[in-house]
């Protein structure tokens, strides 16, 4: 066998791997190792080449924005933020038709401002906001399908994992790729909104049990209860974001910074005890640690695919047809979607982009831009069948068992369309994503 074939090979065998049930950074590992051992025709080489892929992956200075972001998110989910961001965002929309609807929205906006984890804001607002809902007269479908909706601007609003990876993965600043993302992540929370409401206008049926109005029907906050909600998540936010965006901090002395915030505002709101404080380093550690095995694994996913030559071979074919640049970039998409129906977001970027990656640096593709492009494609996949993440977290995090899988996906579907043209607005439009840098 040639080495690409070897490398074909593989790509064959992880995707058998993965519907075998192994857990995909295994799976990459071990395809990885296989194909460097029969490319090489040396064990021991291949295991010294990954071992230091391995190293090279993780020993970055860089790498340390995962652990710091993590841990910041991991505090405001911990000490009640998020239900705050949930009651600032009612009290600013509780006039409006659907307001609760998009109160929900405009809390994960903020919840993801200040975490960058969808399957935090997915957890959190499931409790939060679902039983809240259905109170009010929502349907559950449409409950669980706003808060998984709006769950995934946690992976496209600033700060990012999955904009971090995919800073990673090709060697791209994060600082550029969260700037990238604000007017994206803007432009996608306000389709969410205008979408809720047009939805109560045009099919009551599917947003509502019964025929109500939700003008007024949440009480006037006090303004010193409502400040004392608001301050401290702007105040968050603006050390987090406005030192990036101003040049003060790196996107890792940002990560630094809103973990010390993060704790000061826990420990002066009296939420923040040792015991939560041990629970919280205790799940930083779990994701880290989860994180950097996907890492690991994508670099020795790349490293292998280098050696067997298929990148290189693979971008030829594609420069040598008579695809156009659109023509690539929608069939990339296509298969992002496809592939979000058996795989996870991470799974999706650890596969996709190293073979990607060659081709984008030959055509000379904005690569900031094909990351937002990427993201948003990836979000999709959260929110499709079978496999969509964020639905199984809210699965998990409900206590209706009247709602199934099915309705969760039902409920969602909208906002996967709305998020669809979003994505073709930023093809449509790179501007959106380059303006600001």
């Amino acid at each position: 066998m040639t080495p690409f074939d070897i490398g074909l090979y593989s790509l064959v065998a992880i995707v058998i791997l993965v519907y075998m049930g192994f857990w995909v950074p295994f799976a990459l590992m071990l395809s990885s190792y296989i194909g460097v051992w029969l490319i090489k025709d040396s064990s021991i080489l291949a295991g010294k080449l990954l071992a230091l892929a391995a190293s090279e992956a993780i020993s970055s200075y860089f790498f340390g924005v995962v652990p710091l972001f993590v841990f910041m998110g991991n505090v405001v989910s911990a000490t009640g933020m998020g239900e705050d961001a949930y009651d600032v965002a009612n009290q600013a929309f509780r006039k409006i038709k659907g307001g609760l609807a998009i109160g929900t929205v405009g809390a994960n906006a903020v919840f993801a401002a200040v975490t960058g984890i969808s399957i935090a804001s997915a957890a959190v607002f499931t409790k939060i906001a679902v039983p809240h809902m259905v109170k009010f007269g929502y349907s559950p479908r449409f409950s669980v399908g706003v808060v998984a909706g709006s769950s995934v601007l946690g992976m496209l609003i600033p700060p990012s994992l999955l904009l971090i990876l995919y800073g990673i993965l090709t060697e791209q600043s994060i600082g550029d790729l969260f700037v990238a993302a604000i007017i994206p992540g803007i432009l996608l929370a306000i389709v969410f909104g205008f979408g809720i409401f047009i939805l109560c206008i045009f099919w009551k049926k599917f947003v509502f049990s019964e025929e109500v109005q939700t003008f007024g029907d949440i009480e006037l906050m006090p303004l010193k209860d409502f400040c004392l909600k608001c301050l401290p998540l702007i105040f968050l936010i603006s050390i987090v974001l406005g030192g990036i965006y101003g040049g003060i901090f790196t996107p890792i002395e940002a990560g630094a910074i809103g973990s010390l915030g993060a704790v000061i505002i826990g420990i002066l709101k009296r939420r923040l005890s040792l015991k939560v404080l041990w629970e919280v380093l205790v799940e930083t550690g779990y994701i880290t640690a989860t994180i950097s095995f996907i890492i690991i694994a994508a670099q020795m996913y790349a490293r292998m695919l280098a050696l067997s030559g298929m990148p290189a071979e693979f971008g030829s074919f594609v420069v040598g047809s008579d695809l156009s640049i659109m023509g690539i970039i929608i069939l990339y998409i296509i298969l992002i979607i496809l592939m979000g129906t058996i795989l996870d977001s991470g799974s999706i970027m650890l596969i996709l982009v190293p073979l990607m990656y060659p081709i984008l640096v030959s055509l000379n593709i904005d690569l900031i831009w094909f990351g937002i492009v990427t993201v948003i494609a990836v979000e999709v996949g959260l929110l499709t069948p079978p496999l969509g993440i964020s639905i199984f977290v809210i699965k998990s995090s409900l206590d209706n068992d009247k709602i199934s899988l099915g309705d969760i996906f039902a409920g969602a579907a909208p906002f996967a369309l709305m998020m669809v043209a979003v994505l073709l607005l930023v093809i449509a439009f790179p501007i959106l994503t380059t303006i600001l840098l």
